[in-house]
């Protein structure tokens, strides 16, 4: 029996009040019956099965990394933005590079004033120290906090960590698919992003 088969089959038998609209959101049979925008009639039933299947795989992942990552958020109190500076920052760290606020701006594309209080904040919650640049008498040094490097290791690290096992389990073949796939797929939604701003 295929996926859409089980599914669909699990909906007919659900109560009113128990279908999940959201589980249906990816299949092009339900949001888009006659294909106005997703082409799909030259597919067979299985392979269409099985594109809806990693659509939905796609959302289930989404879904579990925004909650997740909202959690780490609320559990060291900071914001997205935030986290994104701490992981620059952690990352660099471990390179051997030195941070300034303005290699900051750039990675983060948020302005030097937005990056100069983002800094304050950090810096007074303890995440992140400021020094003389070793180098560079007119620039700052940006490091983080043992405590928040930690931290950041104890909630990111061991996702990093959990995500690495996953790929590492692929054979050689399958990474290359996947690796082909997401990268066409970040090409595509930057491109959707392009789209917009140009509106």
């Amino acid at each position: 029996m295929t996926h859409f088969r089980q599914y669909t089959e699990a909906m007919t038998k659900a109560q009113p009040g128990t279908w999940d609209p959201s589980a249906s959101m990816v299949d092009p049979r339900i949001i888009d019956p006659a294909g106005s925008y997703v082409h799909h009639s030259d597919l067979k039933p299985e392979e269409l099965d099985q594109v809806v299947a990693v659509l939905r795989a796609i959302k289930a992942w989404r879904e579990s990394e925004e909650r997740i990552s909202l959690e780490s958020r609320s559990y060291m109190r900071l914001n997205e933005t935030d986290m994104k500076a701490l992981r620059f920052i952690i990352a660099a760290k471990n390179a051997g590079v030195i941070v300034t606020a303005g290699m900051l701006a750039d990675h983060l594309s948020i302005s030097t004033a937005s990056i100069t209080k983002m800094l304050d904040r950090l810096e007074k919650a303890k995440h992140i120290t400021r020094a003389q640049h070793p180098s560079d008498r007119r620039a700052v040094a940006i490091g983080i906090t043992d405590a928040t490097h930690a931290d950041a290791r104890d909630t990111i690290g061991r996702r990093h960590a959990r995500r690495f096992d996953v790929a590492a389990e692929l054979s050689p073949d399958e990474r290359e698919v996947v690796i082909r796939f997401l990268t066409n797929l970040a090409a595509l939604e930057n491109e959707v992003a392009k789209e917009l701003d140009g509106h």
